[in-house]
């Protein structure tokens, strides 16, 4: 199933119930589609939600509201229902926000271009947590609920680990030679997994952020662009070159290619809410959706031996070759603190 969103998009979310997605443009333009298996996807919503770039969108509140993040530092809410905009936060961030993620229920994430991480409360209506955390911008972020961290990656190099009950930057690991574009945790919480610009995929141990545990090299040299955790011994990769594969984790392994968007970098990837979809997004402005079942066809056998180990391996290739890309800079800090007044 493909959808042409006629520009570059950004971002990309299902909704946590329903058979809808959204996609956040590079025009600053939110897409919102209802699909079904069974006939072609409907446009629901066009809005130009952001003067600038539309870098995010997360679903909220249930599906009852979308927030998409801008190179203009705002953050937008919109009805999902209606479209009308339930409110704004203008200068958000000091500097284009890059990143947006569900923490919990009330509570998302955002990262700007100068490495700021905040985490905004949707209950009590206010900024819980603000951290200075990278020196580039906030490629990507993940929660971990049980110990209550925030973890996030940057064009830096770096992995930083947030305490949310301190509200404190816990720690950093050391500076990688490569940017880190992506971040998942596997193997029940035990294991952090980061995509690379250089296609290393780096492994840090719970607990031993300071360096990698393990590297897998099997995507190089194009960079790693987006991860999807599929199970707690999978993740889906999205790749420079377009091409979408089945990584196992420890023991390392390229599992199988899945799926090939186009010849043009993977922006985005996201599962619908019953787990029948991936969709991707990349350069050729196309939102695609697969049927999950169909691309991982002869993969399953594959698994088992896969979950037999939980133990780094000793000899795996290590990659230092070093890639580099551009990001705006600018200076983190302050923020309004009423933006969920109206949700």
């Amino acid at each position: 199933m493909e959808i042409s969103l006629g520009s570059l998009p950004f971002g990309l979310d299902f909704h946590p119930s329903d058979q809808l997605v959204a996609a956040a443009l590079i025009t600053g333009d939110l897409h919102l589609y209802r699909y079904d298996a069974d006939s072609p996807p409907q446009k629901l919503l066009d809005l130009h939600a952001h003067e600038e770039s539309c870098r995010a969108v997360r679903f909220v509140n249930g599906g009852q509201a979308m927030l998409t993040g801008s190179t203009d530092r705002s953050i937008l809410a919109t009805d999902v229902e209606t479209g009308a905009t339930i409110a704004r936060l203008e200068d958000s961030h000091e500097d284009a926000i890059y990143s947006l993620i569900n923490v919990t229920e009330s509570t998302v994430a955002s990262g700007d271009d100068q490495g700021c991480i905040k985490v905004w409360d949707t209950r009590q209506r206010t900024l819980c947590n603000s951290f200075d955390a990278h020196e580039e911008y906030v490629s990507d972020m993940t929660f971990a609920a049980d110990a209550m961290k925030l973890l996030g990656t940057s064009g830096d190099g770096t992995l930083s680990v947030c305490n949310l009950r301190k509200n404190t930057v816990q720690t950093r690991s050391e500076f990688s030679e490569e940017e880190l574009t992506s971040v998942v945790l596997m193997k029940n919480g035990r294991k952090v997994v980061c995509g690379s610009q250089s296609g290393t995929v780096l492994l840090y141990s719970w607990g031993y952020f300071k360096d990698c545990s393990d590297r897998f090299v099997g995507l190089s040299p194009n960079s790693v662009d987006a991860l999807l955790k599929l199970d707690e011994d999978r993740v889906i990769t999205g790749s420079e070159n377009g091409l979408i594969s089945l990584v196992g984790i420890l023991p390392n392994r390229i599992i199988q290619p899945i799926a090939e968007h186009s010849e043009y970098p993977i922006e985005s990837l996201a599962l619908s809410h019953d787990r029948k979809f991936l969709g991707s997004i990349s350069h050729d402005s196309m939102l695609k959706l697969w049927d999950l079942d169909d691309i991982l066809k002869g993969s399953g056998n594959n698994i088992s031996q896969a979950a037999e180990s939980d133990s780094d391996s000793d000899d795996m290739d290590v990659d230092n070759k070093v890639t580099s890309k551009s990001a705006s800079k600018g200076h983190a800090g302050s923020s309004s603190n009423n933006f969920f007044a109206d949700l």
